[in-house]
């Protein structure tokens, strides 16, 4: 099976190395231009997969859109029998999915027809969902819509972040991709999604990372996770920005938790916790802006020791 791949971060790099080390002839791979990273932004830096793929010895095409008679003359001279989207970062038009022999199939980070859209991952942690997983879907105009091959479940337990959920998934992905292809070149028909359940998941924006204090700990607990490690969910403390990582419901013996406001700081057994709603979150870690993670009560001693300090 000749394969055109078009994916761009890390979470695409393991379903590329899972088509080579299965012996499938990945003819291209296609990925967005190389992008200024770092502190300075002065140097260009190649994608993740287009890393990969040099080093597998791919070539590789990086338009800055995917469309235009020029890149489309590109892909039908790969003469490739299927596409293989993973993170791609662009939605592909009608031309693009038409040149391949059976199509564009799409490895999903969530369990379809839930958490349709760019963010998947974030949406399911923000949501406090038990399981998600992946599923390899046929790629079509709509926005996560076309029908489904076969699906992989994983848990997400009650310490996972996005990050953590990020490796597992992309991993999990790569496994289902091998799986589903002999499928799909056998003829196999997909199963029409669902119309029930139907959920979004577009991109997280600086307002949905900012955490509500007057909400029960568990929710406040599923935001800061499924901001981690991006965009890091944020509060504040005196006009300055804090970030906050690595959650945990605490329950300290000597606390009259009925008369303190939520966002409220204590200090209880070297723990630092904040007021929630409905009890304490304790917090591990805190990041200042423009600096780097330390141990939440290391900053509380230095940066907050007053008895009254409140997040808001």
């Amino acid at each position: 099976m000749r394969i055109i791949f078009f994916g761009t971060p890390e979470f695409a790099v393991p379903s590329l190395q899972a088509l080579l080390a299965a012996g499938m002839d990945v003819a291209a791979v296609v990925t967005q231009p190389d992008r200024p990273r770092g502190r300075s932004h002065s140097t260009l830096l190649p994608s993740p997969v287009k890393a990969a793929a040099l080093a597998a010895g791919i070539p590789v095409l990086q338009p800055e859109r995917p469309r235009g008679d020029e890149f489309l003359d590109q892909l039908r001279a790969y003469d490739a029998d299927i596409g293989v989207v993973v993170a791609y970062g662009h939605l592909l038009r009608p031309d693009v999915l038409a040149i391949p022999r059976l199509g564009l199939v799409n490895v999903h980070a969530s369990l379809l027809p839930r958490w349709r859209g760019a963010a998947p991952i974030h949406w399911a942690v923000l949501s406090g969902d038990r399981e998600t997983g992946v599923a390899i879907m046929r790629l079509e105009e709509g926005l996560d819509t076309g029908a489904v091959w076969h699906t992989r479940r994983t848990p997400i337990r009650d310490q996972d972040t996005t990050g953590g959920l990020f490796d597992r998934l992309s991993h999990l992905g790569a496994e289902a991709l091998v799986e589903a292809l002999p499928r799909i070149a056998a003829g196999e028909a997909p199963v029409p999604q669902s119309t029930e359940g139907v959920t979004l998941a577009p991109k997280v924006d600086r307002e949905t990372a900012r955490v509500v204090w007057n909400a029960p700990r568990q929710r406040v607990s599923c935001q800061i996770r499924a901001m981690d490690p991006f965009p890091g969910a944020w509060t504040t403390l005196g006009g300055k920005t804090i970030k906050l990582y690595g959650p945990t419901p605490y329950s300290p013996v000597e606390s009259d938790f009925a008369a303190v406001d939520p966002g409220t700081l204590r200090s209880f057994d070297e723990a630092l916790c904040v007021a929630c709603q409905d009890g304490w979150l304790q917090v591990a870690e805190i990041v200042e802006a423009g600096a780097s993670r330390m141990p939440a009560t290391r900053w509380y001693r230095g940066a907050a020791p007053q008895a009254l300090a409140r997040f808001s």
